[in-house]
């Protein structure tokens, strides 16, 4: 029987390549309660400034602020107008992401967002 060389090089590299033994790997031990992290809520904010009226803000927090009413939109405008911002809203990010945008369109003046 002949063999190529190639095959005569793959038998004596078969017979002296040294065998690998695995060693037995031990996997950590899971816990039996998963913890759920609940999402971040996050505040939308209005910033004192020098052009918009008590009205349009007011308004603005009516028409774009969920669950709004005329007294309590009327009381942030206040709080924004002597504190220099309010929190008018707090809740789930894109949420708020997209109060947010809505009140910086009617050119109220917007904190960025940030977490609560």
């Amino acid at each position: 029987m002949r063999f190529s060389r190639d095959c005569a090089f793959a038998i004596r590299t078969l017979a002296t390549t040294p065998t690998l033994t695995a060693s037995p790997t031990i996997a950590p031990a899971k816990s039996g309660q998963t913890t759920h992290q609940p999402y971040p809520n996050f505040k939308v904010i209005v910033l004192n400034d020098d052009f918009n009226t008590f009205e349009h803000v007011s308004s603005c927090l009516l028409k774009y602020i969920p669950g709004m009413t005329p007294d309590y939109a009327w009381d942030l405008t206040n709080q924004v107008h002597h504190e220099g911002q309010a929190i008018v809203w707090v809740g789930p990010q894109e949420q708020a992401e997209l109060y947010h945008m809505q009140l910086g369109r009617e050119n109220l003046t917007m904190a960025p967002l940030e977490a609560a």
